[in-house]
């Protein structure tokens, strides 16, 4: 992963929803290369129940950015202490369904180990940026959404896991940023605007 063209993004912001969040996308470094660490959101959370994230979340008063949003989540999460990340940049916001603009922050993290918070995070996940980058393990769809219109939903299939939704539009970016991965022009499938998804 080439980070220094995220620290020279220019990412875009957005300012029209109602909410702000951050997330910080951890990198790790092993010698078999770089990983990703996600969380696996705990069953009984009311939003996005069970799907694989970046450690994240809202905004609080006390937050004095976006970044410390970031960093305070990702230690509530997974208990990573603020001084163990090393953030590179950031990519473009996304907006979510749920009326959040979420800031996307990357940053490096110890390859150690991290204690999920039972309140929040059923599982831990580090996933191989080679595997992630695999098109045997991508696919794609389009539907009709019912707040954004015509959208394309991104699946990246590794080691059991679906990273889809929120997660995946900003993986999709950070992998063309970084590495050689590109999204291919076309989608696997169309579907109804109620098919079913992952979860």
């Amino acid at each position: 992963m080439d980070l220094e063209r995220v620290g020279n993004f220019r990412a875009t912001g957005i300012s029209d929803e109602e909410r702000e969040a951050a997330v910080l996308a951890p990198i790790i470094t092993r010698d078999s290369g770089e990983h990703l660490l996600f969380t696996k959101r705990a069953d009984h959370l009311g939003e996005h129940p069970g799907q694989m994230s970046f450690p994240g979340g809202g905004r609080e008063p006390s937050d004095a950015d976006l970044e410390a949003t970031a960093l305070r989540e990702a230690n509530e999460e997974i208990g990573l202490n603020p001084d163990e990340a090393d953030i590179v940049g950031r990519i473009d916001d996304i907006s979510t369904v749920t009326r959040y603009s979420v800031r996307p922050f990357v940053g490096t993290i110890p390859d150690r180990e991290y204690t999920p918070d039972e309140r929040e995070v059923a599982e831990i996940a580090v996933l191989a940026v080679d595997d992630l980058t695999d098109l045997d393990n991508y696919e794609s769809e389009r539907r009709d959404h019912p707040h954004y219109g015509d959208i394309r939903l991104h699946f990246f299939n590794v080691d059991g896991y679906t990273v889809w939704g929120a997660t995946a539009r900003i993986l999709v970016q950070l992998l063309e940023l970084t590495t050689d991965w590109e999204m291919p022009p076309e989608v696997d499938r169309e579907v109804d605007p109620d098919a079913d998804l992952p979860m």
